[in-house]
């Protein structure tokens, strides 16, 4: 049986859908073009992370933030 040859999956620029190869230049994108629009989409807040970070020791790491740690009471 002959070896057979692995389908090669298209990869497309994430901002224009330009097709692109990993050996690219600037991969993932289809050029430096596309890699600084990208860029300001993150800078502008366009793009987000989906989820918060619950875990309480990254929390703590950040300096308590979401936990009460003033140390005062209101009774």
């Amino acid at each position: 049986m002959p070896a057979q040859k692995k389908s090669a999956k298209l990869l497309h620029c994430p901002t224009c859908g330009m097709i692109v190869r990993p050996q690219d230049e600037d991969f993932p994108f289809c050029s430096d073009r596309c890699r600084k629009i990208d860029l300001g989409k993150w800078a502008v807040g366009a793009y987000k992370i989906s989820s918060p970070v619950i875990d309480p020791e990254v929390l703590e790491d950040l300096g308590g933030l979401g936990t009460n740690r003033g140390g005062g009471s209101h009774e």
